[in-house]
């Protein structure tokens, strides 16, 4: 399995294309996948790892590897350091039938992004605060996206849909990208929070439905 970070030429949804295209077999790990693109390109780690959050299709384990991944690889991005990664995280088998087809489609969403991309807005892609900025965010973007709601809808696409926008962001020095990350972290946060309220008025529901029916008997 070879790949080669994308040159001066090659689009991003190229090189997720053909990023998809070199895993081989019937399971993949994230080292593999790490081998495939270069540990070198983090940035572009992140965003291949939220590529299948993109298309409504449940593959068993990803938001918690992945995004355990993502986290981890944030936290080198911040502190510009060569990433570690714990080797039940590395070596936890992923099946590709279902993968790798995933990170096709979500190429061709990429796809669309690629002829709006260009650098501007450079006081939020340079300077070494903003980037531990960033990669704080990249971070936030993590932990949304491991929290246990993949059977709720958005709750994975959205935390993956900032991480995409902040790679792109800082892959491509555009900070139109880098803000539409920020918003959609905040989108994350307020959508998360909406459940949680409603989680609690449910709850409170049941509890005021319970409690008539224990008393139920008394009131006869």
């Amino acid at each position: 399995m070879s790949f080669q970070m994308q040159d001066a030429n090659q689009t991003l949804a190229e090189a997720l294309t053909e990023a998809a295209h070199s895993i081989q077999g019937e399971q993949v790990t994230l080292r593999q996948i790490l081998q495939i693109i270069g540990e070198q390109g983090l940035l572009f780690v992140c965003m291949f790892l939220c590529i299948p959050f993109l298309i409504p299709v449940s593959i068993p384990g990803v938001s918690t590897v992945f995004g355990a991944a993502i986290i981890l690889m944030s936290i080198s991005i911040t502190l510009n350091r060569l990433p570690w990664l714990p080797e039940r995280i590395m070596n936890r088998p992923i099946a590709t039938d279902k993968l790798v087809p995933t990170l096709e489609r979500g190429a061709q969403v990429i796809s669309r992004l690629d002829r709006w991309v260009r650098p501007r807005l450079n006081a939020l892609t340079q300077g070494a605060a903003i980037n531990r900025f960033n990669g704080l965010m990249l971070l936030f973007g993590g932990v949304l996206l491991i929290f246990p709601l993949g059977l709720i809808p958005f709750s994975n696409t959205l935390p993956a849909l900032a991480i995409i926008f902040l790679a792109v962001g800082m892959l491509q020095r555009d900070g139109l990208f880098i803000l539409l990350g920020y918003l959609m972290l905040v989108v994350s946060v307020v959508y998360f929070g909406l459940l949680a309220v409603a989680a609690i008025l449910a709850g409170q529901g049941l509890s005021s439905l319970l409690g008539t029916v224990v008393l139920l008997p008394f009131l006869w």
